[in-house]
């Protein structure tokens, strides 16, 4: 494990505190979202249901419409959640392969 660099200030402290706090929380989130991939890759009919490019916008969509009310810049949102449906769908193949 490499060195931390020193903290600029007091409040540093905290605030790695409170992003650790929620890194906790969003893996939780992850974890529940990948089991629902998992069960969309067990009960999918065919493969080629997997990939739905109509699906894939309506959820950036989605996404965009609750991150602007959060607060949430659609800088960030947009190319999290296009790398996470990315991933999840790689992951959603491999569930279908399986069974």
């Amino acid at each position: 494990m490499s060195e931390r660099a020193p903290l600029p200030c007091p409040e540093m402290q905290d605030i790695r505190e409170q992003i650790d706090a929620l890194d906790k929380r969003l893996v939780a989130l992850l974890a529940e979202r990948q089991k629902l991939i998992a069960a969309a890759g067990k009960v999918k009919p065919s493969r080629d249901m997997v990939r739905d490019e109509a699906r894939i916008e309506e959820v950036i969509a989605l996404v965009l419409a609750e991150a602007e009310t959060a607060g949430l810049a659609g800088e960030i949102a947009e190319p999290v959640w296009r790398q996470l449906i990315e991933r999840s769908i790689a992951y959603e193949y491999g569930v279908f392969d399986k069974r």
